[in-house]
């Protein structure tokens, strides 16, 4: 069987594109099982596993627990709010104390850039970065780019916008280099102070004409306003911001091609999307969040196939 070139999923950076490609034949496989009527397989009976999320989460830390009781793991979760990291305790203690449970896995969400990457190098277990700041969010992109691939075929030469608050978001820094790597073309559509100045650097282009983007584009992957996250005002109000980059059905409709639109959620509706293109037939969102627990059971399999050897 192949295997992943890495032991612990930090970032997509980390990745090769051989591995994405193993990472969606293997979510091919789970996708199959969580569509029959028993939905468990015995794959990781002796495996457990410690969700730890640092920051609030409904959608990723669902996602993460189903898949992981779909493979039949034990699993252990923790909210940092109702434990002792709210007494001083640091990273380091909370993760020694629970890995002393003896856990082979860590999924952990924090709201601090590289906190994964501190921890594989001071723990013995196998690290998912379930969200690191506003810097990656690996499996969210792996879903983004396995629902693109669902239903139009293949990544490659495909051409992507991500609308919005790209400066604060770890998705879209996750969905880039995963687009990049599979040979997407990737676009960036904002206002220019929610556009990180580096971002060109990236390989991608910048629009801030959301028309023109999503004439380009095959696929617009619409990004929510990270309204925990700004501690300034970065553009002058929420009504003006739609006006300009939120989608509704009426734009959708004058655009001269059918485009597929995507969003990592949680929507913020009526601001970057309106409920009816929210719910429309050319939505994939839904696709999105079921192929979330077929990606988390593929990672999460190919990770601790490398902790039995």
């Amino acid at each position: 069987m192949s295997e992943l070139s890495v032991k612990h999923l930090l970032g997509i950076k980390y990745l090769q594109e051989k591995d994405i490609q193993l990472i969606f034949e293997t979510a091919d496989h789970f996708k199959e099982v969580i569509n029959r009527s028993i939905k468990k397989v015995p794959s990781l009976r002796d495996i457990t596993i410690a969700n730890i999320f640092f920051e609030n989460s409904t959608r990723t830390k669902l996602s993460f627990e189903l898949a992981e009781k779909r493979l039949s793991a034990d699993v252990i979760n923790f909210s940092a709010g109702q434990s002792s990291v709210k007494k001083g305790e640091t990273l380091i203690d909370t993760v020694n104390n629970i890995l002393s449970m003896k856990v082979d896995m860590v999924v952990m969400r924090h709201p601090n850039p590289g906190a994964g990457i501190f921890l594989a190098k001071h723990v013995n277990a196998s690290i998912i970065n379930a969200g690191d700041g506003a810097h990656e969010h690996p499996t969210q992109a792996l879903l983004d780019s396995y629902s693109i691939r669902e239903k139009l075929g293949d990544v490659a030469n495909k051409k992507v916008v991500i609308v919005g608050d790209i400066l604060h978001s770890r998705v879209a820094l996750s969905n880039i280099f995963a687009l990049k790597l599979q040979g997407a073309e990737v676009k960036v559509c904002g206002p220019r102070t929610l556009l990180p100045k580096y971002v060109e650097s990236l390989g991608v282009e910048v629009e801030t004409d959301l028309r023109k983007a999503l004439n380009w584009c095959d696929v617009a992957n619409m990004l929510r306003i990270q309204n925990e996250r700004l501690d300034i005002s970065y553009f002058p109000t929420t009504r003006e911001y739609t006006q300009q980059y939120g989608v509704n059905s009426r734009l959708l409709d004058s655009l001269n091609k059918k485009i597929v639109i995507m969003h990592p959620g949680p929507i913020n509706r009526g601001v970057e999307i309106t409920s009816d293109v929210a719910d429309s037939g050319q939505s994939i969102i839904l696709d999105q969040v079921e192929n979330g627990v077929a990606i988390r059971m593929a990672v999460i399999y190919l990770l601790a196939s490398k902790i039995k050897q």
